[in-house]
């Protein structure tokens, strides 16, 4: 039997250094850590054929049931999701329109969006063929700027979920509610809205259409794949127009190992004590907390809401006495640094932060000591 490779060593014949992930779940620096149950349920199905419609739907089913919506699908991360809702809502289940995209000429072509909703990743929507009418300005959006903007050539209003986002844009309720009353879907991105658990049935609930949930991110399951529920008329459109099938969404594979995969971490994720995961991640922070808490300049806290820490998070200000190097400096030595140490800096200028989704109790101990060290160098 040939002896088991230690994965620092595979990475190290790549000549890839293993780093530190302290920014949260981010694709940049590989999502998750994988469940271990997660890729034994992978490695036993691998080997195996199966028919792959007939796998798509009974994983939908599982989906369906997790987050109360009629039908559900497993897609391509959380942007192979975007392309299917908007593929969804533009051609529907009609072949000829399937076929026709990202042409959308003739179709209900245009996605309505906030200003301040508006994010990289809505490139996603337009691949399909979309057009983006945005609304309001970079304050807010009114209810008759959005119901104005609803035409006969609207096919949807996307929705943004996300931390850090402006929470001055209307209320999803709302939109929800002028959508319908002009027979138009909300398509939602609420792709790193997970923990808490009870998000993966809240936004269904609320009368969304369609929503997307990234796989990789606090699910731990393969960082490739993501989760689409909906309108069950909605999710089997999107399904005819990604793979296997030969429409727009055929580069947007799934493997047969890659959909257990994500069953099993969202099965696993649902039956989850959240509140000893919770503690866990508080007590990771606190070190962080308890080792910078006396530094002068710095305002140190733990962190956890329901709209921008999702998870319980140490947070480091820069205030107007820091005199130390700047959060971009930090931010550059931490991941040039070997291992690399990645940290959690979009929450805003002068704000860094220690996201511990992805770090072991050693692994914090390292980054405590190398963000000391860094804090107490004289500014470059």
């Amino acid at each position: 039997m040939a002896a088991k490779k230690d994965p620092k060593d595979i990475y190290k014949k790549l000549g890839v250094k293993q780093a530190i992930s302290a920014s949260g779940p981010t694709t940049l620096y590989g999502g998750s850590k994988l469940r271990t149950e997660v890729m034994e349920a992978m490695n036993a199905t691998a080997t195996m054929m199966v028919n792959m419609d007939e796998l798509n739907k009974k994983a939908g089913e599982v989906v369906a049931e997790h987050t109360g919506a009629e039908a559900g699908m497993v897609c391509s991360g959380s942007a192979g999701g975007l392309i299917l809702q908007a593929a969804a809502v533009i051609a529907g289940n009609d072949p000829a329109k399937m076929y026709q995209l990202p042409d959308t000429t003739g179709m209900k072509n245009e996605i309505i969006i906030h200003n301040i909703h508006r994010f990289p990743y809505d490139q996603c929507y337009r691949a399909a063929g979309a057009k983006l009418v945005g609304v309001g300005d970079y304050l807010r959006c009114l209810p008759w700027q959005l119901e104005t903007a609803i035409n006969e050539k609207t096919a949807a209003i996307a929705y943004l979920e996300s931390p850090f986002v402006a929470q001055r844009a209307m209320p999803l309720e709302q939109v929800v509610e002028i959508a319908h009353k002009h027979d138009v879907p909300v398509i939602l991105d609420a792709a790193s809205m997970l923990p808490p658990r009870a998000n993966l049935k809240k936004y269904i609930a609320q009368g969304v259409d369609m929503v997307v949930y990234s796989g990789g991110k606090a699910l731990r399951g393969p960082q490739g794949t993501g989760i689409l529920a909906g309108r069950a008329d909605l999710v089997e459109a999107a399904y005819a127009s990604a793979s296997p099938h030969q429409a727009i969404g055929r580069g947007l594979k799934v493997s047969k190992e890659e959909i257990i995969g994500l069953v099993h971490a969202l099965e696993t994720f649902v039956n989850e004590d959240e509140a000893a995961e919770m503690r866990r991640y508080r007590q990771l922070s606190q070190m962080v907390v308890d080792a910078l808490i006396e530094m002068p300049g710095l305002d140190v806290s733990l962190e956890h809401d329901d709209k921008d820490w999702l998870i319980p998070s140490a947070v480091i200000r820069f205030t107007r006495e820091w005199r130390g190097p700047s959060k971009d400096e930090i931010l550059k030595a931490m991941s040039g640094g070997d291992p690399p140490i990645y940290m959690h800096w979009l929450a805003g200028p002068g704000i860094l932060a220690v996201d511990p989704l992805n770090v072991s109790e050693d692994e914090m101990k390292v980054l405590i000591r190398r963000l000391r060290e860094e804090l107490n160098k004289s500014p470059r």
